[in-house]
């Protein structure tokens, strides 16, 4: 498969602090990637990186690169509302809006220029069904959003940023406070989702990235220690660190 992101060299300070240390990672077209690690080492602002998201913060600075199908992300001429549609972010904790479950997912492209009824319905439609959501909510789409499950709520984020049409979607420990029903869920939405996008993935535990990750990348304290395919890193890893992590010696 051809590379989606090629990270070179990348580092990222926060003040004077370096959360991230001279990365270099490759992304592959439609796989899912799972980047694990314990707390602070970079993830997050890994995943906030790759769609520009860390730009509204001043103290930050960057260095290195990330290449998107073989061009800077931080080009001159990079349209950083483009970008971010390319590259959605489901969040931690779901952020529905104070809106109906389709006035939810409809939001962005509302936003994003003029649509008719009967495409946003398709698009919602769509979006929902590729979430694995549709046959739980088709007939109670005007119902408040706040209404749904926690699961729930995660799934039809996911739809929300589906309904862009991106090409990646960054999803952030998404399943952190969820159910083992709701997780396991989203988890089988995650397979089929592989087939039209690519997937980064910070899973919210070692066993989630064992169920669904084509490759993996372990960080630890703002450098990547390996990366390979999940039978490699979780059945035999090349450093110590990596297998005392896996099994839950330390994190």
């Amino acid at each position: 498969m051809p590379d989606k992101f090629k990270i070179e060299k990348l580092s990222f300070y926060f003040k004077d602090k370096r959360v991230i240390n001279s990365l270099d990672l490759s992304i592959r077209a439609n796989e899912i990637l799972s980047v694990l690690g314990p707390a602070n080492s970079g993830i997050t602002t890994l995943l906030r990186t790759l769609n520009r998201l860390c730009d509204t913060d001043h103290d930050v600075r960057i260095e290195g690169d990330i290449l998107m199908d073989g061009k800077s992300i931080f080009a001159p001429d990079i349209s950083v509302t483009e970008l971010r549609r390319k590259v959605g972010m489901v969040f931690e904790v779901p952020t529905p809006l104070p809106l109906s479950i389709f006035d939810n997912i409809a939001y962005g492209l509302r936003v994003g220029g003029r649509i008719g009824k009967k495409e946003a319905a398709e698009r919602v439609e769509y979006a929902l069904r590729t979430a694995a959501l549709w046959d739980e909510v088709k007939d109670r789409q005007h119902i408040p959003a706040m209404s749904l499950s926690g699961g729930q709520q995660q799934r039809m984020c996911i739809a929300r940023v589906i309904a862009m049409d991106p090409q990646v979607i960054l999803i952030d420990r998404s399943c952190s406070g969820l159910d083992p029903i709701s997780t396991a869920k989203i988890e089988e939405s995650l397979s089929q989702l592989k087939e039209r996008f690519t997937i980064i993935l910070a899973p919210h535990n070692v066993q989630q990235a064992i169920r669904v990750s084509d490759r993996v990348a372990f960080m630890l304290m703002g450098s990547l220690v390996e990366e390979g395919t999940g039978e490699k890193v979780f059945g035999d890893p090349d450093d110590r660190r990596t297998s005392d992590y896996i099994t839950g010696r330390f994190g």
